[in-house]
């Protein structure tokens, strides 16, 4: 068999773990799962709406100190003709009661970044499948307690990373696996995303204008824009991480071994706020740590490396900065470009339309009516439908706990580069030894 044909066949089987766990893991089959949500903010929401259209989820709990957001959701539930969901509310620790429930088999976990680890690592003592929505870890701690809950407990979970299933993402990593772009040499991804109207608000409404965060702010400005004032680092590495790392078989055969980091300064929020609110408004005399560009190059034990950009504070068009070079091509995102070489014009950029279709992931070719108006672009459908799927097996799933504690690493990791000056900081081994297997 050439070689490709045998790469893109075992490509396939492996690929199809990704949505269709069930054709790959020979493991009992729930028929139904019973699902407790833990946070029911706006990402809450958005998925819970995808799981009511399932007929193989029971939404069965739901938790949420915002009684306002918890009332919302319940009325999802009603009017999607199912049975009320049992609320939880009372205090900060309500989710630990949800957990008591044997009519909960697995938990989603949408909560404010602060809260992520700790809930994860109860739910798995509780034996819970765990869903757990992308941040960065606030210590290399959290990291672990997460990896030490799911080697004592065997409950499984997975880091619900969407951009996997982006659709010029997956073909591109088609591309990767049947060896287009020849050895991968190098690869770029991050979070490039104006939120300031996200870390603002005027209290009322989520996206409505103002400059209020904290207590006096509404939905994500509550909490996130806390961390942009206390913290420098890559603050969200996954969307940008994973896609590339999954192209370089991290904790798969590869995994990270140090990185470096850099801040510039921080000066687009305070700009913000003047703008918005006048130079007399109190939020005006903030001092924000968060550089308005974090920059971080991951080395990798195989010899790649990986660039990183976090860039939420100043005005600029959504980009996740896509890129990945190899010895015999490139594909950059941001200009929507591609080169390979012997197939393209010598020397010169070609769309990567016509290639994003040819290699188009066949998931998304059997499964792009049901993705239809999902969120993200349809993203949101796949990564809740692998969730499901993995949680109906109790298998292990497509991103597990492992990527999770990696990925999340940067965060802390960057922190202390950004403190030392750009000093290279070390990853640990979260799977001691097993990502060599």
């Amino acid at each position: 068999m050439e070689r490709r044909t045998f790469v893109k066949n075992t490509f396939g089987l492996s690929a199809l773990a990704l949505v269709h766990p069930q054709l790959v893991f020979a493991s009992t089959k729930k028929e139904r799962i019973n699902l407790g949500i833990i946070g029911t903010g706006m990402r809450g929401r958005s998925l819970l709406g995808l799981f009511l259209d399932r007929d193989d989820v029971k939404v069965t709990a739901l938790c949420d100190v915002d009684k306002d957001a918890l009332a919302r959701a319940q009325q999802m539930i009603v009017k999607s003709g199912k049975s009320e969901a049992n609320l939880f509310s009372d205090g900060e620790y309500a989710y630990k009661e949800m957990l008591d429930r044997d009519d909960v088999d697995a938990v989603l976990i949408a909560t404010p970044w602060t809260w992520h680890a700790p809930m994860a690592v109860d739910a798995m003592e509780a034996g819970k499948y765990v869903g757990l929505e992308v941040c960065g870890a606030t210590s290399l701690e959290e990291c672990w307690s997460m990896v030490r809950a799911h080697e004592r407990t065997g409950a499984h979970l997975m880091i619900m990373e969407n951009v996997m299933y982006r659709r010029d993402v997956m073909a591109i990593t088609n591309m990767v696996k049947q060896g287009i772009f020849g050895e991968l040499i190098h690869l770029e991804g991050g979070y490039q995303h104006d939120l300031r109207h996200v870390k603002f608000n005027d209290g009322i409404n989520p996206y409505g204008g103002g400059v209020e965060f904290g207590e006096k702010g509404y939905s994500e400005a509550k909490w996130r824009t806390g961390h942009s004032v206390n913290r420098n680092g890559d603050l969200y590495p996954t969307h940008g991480l994973g896609p590339v790392g999954n192209m370089v078989d991290l904790n798969r055969g590869n995994r990270m071994i140090s990185l470096t980091s850099t801040s510039s300064k921080a000066r687009g929020l305070h700009k913000y706020i003047v703008d918005q609110g006048g130079a007399d408004h109190p939020n005006a005399k903030v001092k924000f740590k968060l550089g308005d560009v974090v920059t971080t190059v991951i080395k990798t034990q195989n010899g790649e490396s990986i660039l990183l950009s976090h860039d939420t504070n100043l005005p600029r068009p959504y980009s996740l900065g896509f890129r990945v070079q190899g010895t015999e091509g490139i594909w950059m995102a941001v200009n929507k470009s591609i080169y390979i070489e012997g197939r393209s014009p010598s020397h010169r950029w070609e769309d990567a339309a016509p290639y994003l279709k040819e290699y188009d992931h066949p998931l998304w070719i059997e499964l792009e009516e049901k993705a239809a108006g999902a969120g993200h672009g349809g993203m949101d459908y796949f990564v809740a439908n692998a969730f499901v799927e993995a949680v109906k097996r109790d298998a292990k799933p497509p991103m597990d706990v492992y990527d999770a504690a990696a990925w999340a690493a940067v965060t802390p990791l960057s922190e202390a580069s950004i403190a030392a000056g750009g000093a290279p900081m070390y990853f640990p081994d979260f799977t001691n030894g097993k990502w060599m297997k």
